[in-house]
């Protein structure tokens, strides 16, 4: 086994544990017996799991990230930025940044998920250090399409619309079991978006009750 096949199996094993168990519950004896591997080849390529819980979002940010980077700068220079332009850009990036979208996509989303929910203030920190600048020219953005909500009620509202997102997208399957069995529907995950757009848009941008 090669040493890119050696990781490549940790990390998948790793995300896919993470993101049903959490990072605390997913001990690195159950990540090596599902990737087949010796906890020694966890050390050699990571050196602890805080290291690997880090690459496992790094797999996916980095090219989410790198993408997201360009079309936002794209978006900026066409002079013509609204909020649902914004969204319907990320959403699209978030889906599509892997060859395997959007399953990838529903495994990240819950990883997200255990992320806002259990104490990863490593993580925090590590994702503000490597992913801080593309995160601010969001808000950037975001500021600029809804310019006449004050900051602190903006951050408000993108704090609960990124629990609707992140619930949503998780359980994506959950949501298409559902369609197909209640409503005789079967949804894709650009079907579910596009309902899910308009409402964390709405959020967004409408007054208190």
């Amino acid at each position: 086994m090669s040493q890119s096949d050696t990781v490549k199996r940790i990390l998948d094993a790793a995300e896919v544990l993470f993101a049903q168990k959490g990072f605390a519950e997913t001990s690195l004896r159950a990540i090596t017996s599902k990737a087949g591997v010796n906890l020694a080849a966890v050390n050699y390529h990571f050196g602890s799991k805080e290291a690997l819980v880090q690459a496992v979002f790094e797999r996916y940010l980095t090219p989410f990230c790198q993408a997201l980077s360009v079309k936002l700068k794209e978006l900026e220079s066409s002079g013509d930025v609204t909020l649902e332009k914004l969204l319907t850009m990320v959403s699209r990036l978030a889906l599509g940044s892997h060859g395997d979208e959007p399953r990838r996509a529903m495994i990240f989303f819950r990883l997200s998920g255990q992320a806002y929910s259990q104490p990863q203030n490593h993580l925090r920190t590590w994702l503000r250090a490597h992913y801080g600048e593309v995160f601010r020219q969001v808000l950037a953005v975001l500021r600029a399409s809804v310019p006449d909500v004050p900051p602190m009620e903006l951050f408000w509202r993108v704090h609960f619309s990124l629990g609707a997102v992140i619930f949503t997208l998780s359980g994506m399957e959950s949501l298409q079991t559902i369609s197909k069995k209640d409503f005789n529907e079967t949804v894709t995950a650009s079907r579910i978006t596009e309902h899910l757009l308009p409402f964390v848009a709405g959020g967004i941008r409408g007054g208190r009750a």
